[in-house]
């Protein structure tokens, strides 16, 4: 059975942590935002944490999935 070479990072990360790191435009993928939103986020430390290897920004999922939990915590606290 034939494995998609390009899997949606969303289906990934809901259905667990994937195996590598994500970058920009991984992130902008799964929340449906344009890539410039993610540099913002970056810019403004609003949006899930990254790191720097090198030039390049990565996103480890675990601080991805912590971050959405964090604002769905937000948002039912705030109901």
């Amino acid at each position: 059975m034939a494995q998609p070479t390009d899997p949606d990072p969303r289906a990934t990360l809901r259905g667990g942590l994937p195996d590598r790191y994500l970058n920009a435009d991984d992130i902008a993928e799964i929340f449906d935002v344009p890539k410039e939103t993610v540099y913002q986020w970056r810019k403004k430390r609003t949006g899930p944490p990254g790191f720097r290897i090198g030039k390049h920004v990565r996103y480890d999922p675990a601080d991805v999935r912590a971050y959405v939990s964090q604002r769905k915590s937000l948002d039912h606290n705030a109901v």
